[in-house]
């Protein structure tokens, strides 16, 4: 048994059975972030001592009370946009550099709670803006499948760290596909949540009506555990939802009463047509179970990008105006208060993040905000609806993650709206507030691709019962060997 090697459920199993210390799991996680590490560089911080400490105090539980901790030892990883009181949150900006929260954002408690370790804090490009992790204000993140390679973003150091099997789990964000379009990049699962149904307090805010946290995983069944304990109603954050959360089912799919939605704008201009072909494949799988693909049509996806591209960066540009120097961390120097603001944004925020502080301000300004934000909130309200007549017809709507595999590092990092390109599948979920999960199906010359499977809202445990049939159907692996090294 290879410990690093063993997902979500089985770790927590072993402790509980006394299998397995927390310690030696600890221990394990430990040295495979030694050897991976250095090649991958999924962590902003990491904090073994204080892992080894947690380790410590659960193997000291008496069985019944490990019995009570769905997560009892097992090794987490959190994005660094989550607020931890034991180690620096940056949301990977130069803006935050050092900045200690003094409270533990939701998730976080709940993962605790439920006798998870926390590990460490993963690298995002900054402020979750961006699609490759070439953002961060601190160093680049590798995809493990290929070093030349990005991992996606902006929860690249969260995926990469599942993928290189560093933690057998992390959570991320998800603004536009954040979560989904770096778990198709690094061949893992990741699941976006219905709005509302996890918990933002602690989340640094990118654009608050979109944004959702959810995990990272090995498989759907490990992604499902997780779910179960970070979501639920938090009083502490105003758009929380109070509607209970469903239990999972055990019950396997039955595929031959199932209705896939196979949307017609998703499969045409601008897809990889490698990409197309094992989208078809997968297709013809599930066609040949029995299952019944239905084409739809969600007419106003064609302007989901531009879309998401007002309304985000007008959120981001009134979330991001407390940080100027007085509060949080990094401040610059100015001969008076005016300067001191002036410097401090100037110097602090990288261009990625100027950028959409500019798209904002410019959408939210007087004389344009009928003609931009307000537009793309009634554009926003049309994509909505098409979803909810598609699900009139269907019970679940199926398209790939992403249009393209995990391109190379600077690749497009000079054109913007090539990198816009790459949520184009994804951010609709987000402006309709529905969940959404990505799943690995398969390779394509050595580099993982994702399908997206989109369900109604809050109807996660029908969603994730799918998503686990297909994974059956479409097992995912082997994991990489980063060129034979581990």
């Amino acid at each position: 048994m290879v410990i690093h090697e063993l997902g979500v459920n089985e770790l927590a199993y072993r402790i509980r059975d006394k299998e397995l210390s927390a310690s030696d799991v600890v221990a394990a996680i430990s040295d495979r972030i030694e050897d991976v590490e250095p090649q991958v560089q999924a962590f902003l911080h990491i904090d073994l001592e204080y892992a080894k400490a947690q380790a410590k105090r659960i193997d000291q539980l008496p069985a019944h009370e490990l019995e009570r901790l769905p997560l009892a030892g097992v090794p987490i990883a959190i994005k660094d946009n989550m607020t931890t009181t034991i180690m620096p949150t940056t949301a990977g900006s130069k803006i935050l550099e050092g900045f200690m929260a003094p409270y533990n954002a939701t998730v976080v408690n709940r993962l605790e709670a439920a006798g998870a370790i926390i590990i460490g804090k993963t690298n995002l490009d900054e402020f979750a803006m961006g699609s490759s992790t070439e953002h961060s204000a601190y160093h680049v993140t590798r995809n493990p499948w290929d070093l030349e390679r990005v991992p996606g973003g902006s929860s690249g150091g969260s995926a990469a760290a599942v993928a290189a099997q560093m933690v057998p789990a992390a959570l991320g964000s998800d603004t536009g596909g954040s979560i989904r379009q770096p778990a198709s990049y690094c061949g893992v699962t990741g699941f976006k949540p219905t709005y509302g149904r996890v918990s933002r307090y602690g989340l640094i805010a990118f654009a608050s009506s979109l944004d959702q946290i959810g995990p990272l995983t090995r498989s759907v069944d490990d992604a499902w555990l997780l779910y179960q304990v970070i979501a639920g109603h938090d009083p502490l954050d105003a758009t929380s939802l109070t509607q209970p959360i469903e239990p999972r089912s055990a019950e396997p799919v039955q595929w031959n009463q199932l209705r896939i939605g196979i949307p017609k704008e998703y499969d045409g201009e601008g897809l990889d047509p490698r990409v197309q072909e094992r989208y078809h494949q997968v297709l013809s799988t599930l066609e040949a179970q029995g299952a019944k693909l239905v084409e739809i049509s969600l007419p106003h996806t064609h302007y989901a990008i531009a879309t998401y591209y007002l309304v985000a960066p007008a959120e981001a540009s009134s979330n991001l105006s407390r940080f100027d120097g007085v509060r949080y961390g990094f401040r610059a120097q100015g001969n008076d208060l005016l300067e001191m603001y002036e410097r401090t944004r100037a110097e602090g925020f990288g261009p990625e993040v100027i950028r959409r502080i500019l798209l904002g301000t410019h959408a939210l300004s007087a004389g344009y905000y009928d003609a931009y934000y307000l537009k793309a909130q009634k554009v926003r309200t049309l994509i909505r609806q098409d979803f909810e007549l598609a699900f009139g017809q269907v019970d679940v709507i199926l398209t790939p993650t992403t249009p393209d595999i995990a391109f190379k590092f600077g690749e497009k990092s000079e054109d913007p709206l090539q990198m816009y390109l790459s949520d184009v599948f994804t951010v609709t979920a987000n402006l309709a507030g529905i969940p959404g999960i990505s799943t690995p199906a398969g390779l394509i010359s050595g580099i993982p691709v994702g399908v997206q499977w989109l369900g109604p809202a809050l109807q996660e445990s029908r969603l994730l019962q799918i998503a686990r049939g297909f994974e059956e159907l479409w097992p995912s692996g082997p994991w990489p060997s980063l060129g034979g090294d581990l």
